[in-house]
């Protein structure tokens, strides 16, 4: 496995993605938008260097489905997966997309009922999707999923990212104005900031965040190696999505300053 390194402002480097390409690679894995650092990599272009390459693409889009319009046949990816608790669906189920031809040629990764035409000495596999559908599914998950994709198309993704965009934005300069604080990723971001405030663990800024009915996170964020790029051992994340106003992002900014007086 190859690990691709970022751009400074935290966005995957296509110049140096490009030379760890070769005749051997057979998948490229990518986040649209990284989980830690907000920013919104060029999948389209990089989708066209890897298939140059007679490689395929997997795109996780667990932070950028839920934030902006997507266009599968647009972007030209091969696989693209996303989770559903993301978008105001229930906890536990995801989508998994991948053309026709591909999973067509995958063999199935779950046995059960439903996912072959016939067994024998031979099993021949039912077809897509009921291949890749083993056993009795997440009824009651897929049901709660649908609702909620139905419900964000209803608002309409354009204006969800609007919204996510502009309080994103109001957010982030409010927190540039606190000079203790260091925040990670590119000014141009989706939902999600992460900082630290300087000689105060984040963890601790957590808790007490908490203790003011601020609902964060801190940690490595599942993204270790990125912390080791980034030198440091945690980091606080502040994410928006639909149901945010631009005053709760003021309660959360009067509360950081709560958050030092406990340290002063």
């Amino acid at each position: 496995m190859k690990i691709c390194s970022l751009t400074p402002d935290g966005l995957v480097d296509i110049k140096k993605l490009q030379k760890l390409l070769t005749k051997k690679t057979r998948l490229v894995s990518i986040a649209h938008v990284s989980n830690v650092l907000g920013g919104i990599n060029d999948v389209k272009t990089i989708a066209t260097i890897v298939h140059a390459n007679k490689s395929l693409l997997c795109i996780d889009g667990a932070q950028s489905v839920p934030h902006m319009p997507m266009d599968v046949q647009d972007l030209d990816c091969d696989f693209l997966c996303f989770s559903s608790h993301k978008m105001l669906g229930p906890l536990g189920i995801g989508i998994l997309y991948g053309k026709q031809l591909l999973l067509e040629q995958m063999p199935p990764f779950l046995f059960g009922g439903g996912m072959v035409s016939s067994i024998s000495k031979e099993t021949t596999w039912n077809e897509l999707p009921w291949k890749f559908e083993a056993g009795t599914p997440d009824i009651g998950g897929a049901v709660g999923f649908s609702a909620a994709v139905t419900y964000l198309q209803t608002i309409g993704m354009n204006n969800v990212f609007g919204h996510d965009q502009d309080i994103t934005s109001y957010a982030f300069q409010q927190l540039k104005k606190q000079k203790d604080v260091i925040i990670y990723g590119p000014e141009k971001r989706t939902a999600v900031i992460s900082f630290n405030i300087k000689n105060i663990h984040a963890h601790d800024v957590t808790a007490l965040l908490d203790a003011e009915g601020i609902a964060c996170r801190a940690g490595h964020h599942c993204a270790q190696p990125l912390f080791h790029t980034l030198k440091v051992p945690a980091a606080v994340r502040v994410s928006f999505y639909i149901y945010n106003t631009h005053e709760e992002v003021d309660l959360f900014i009067a509360a950081l300053n709560n958050v030092r007086k406990v340290f002063a």
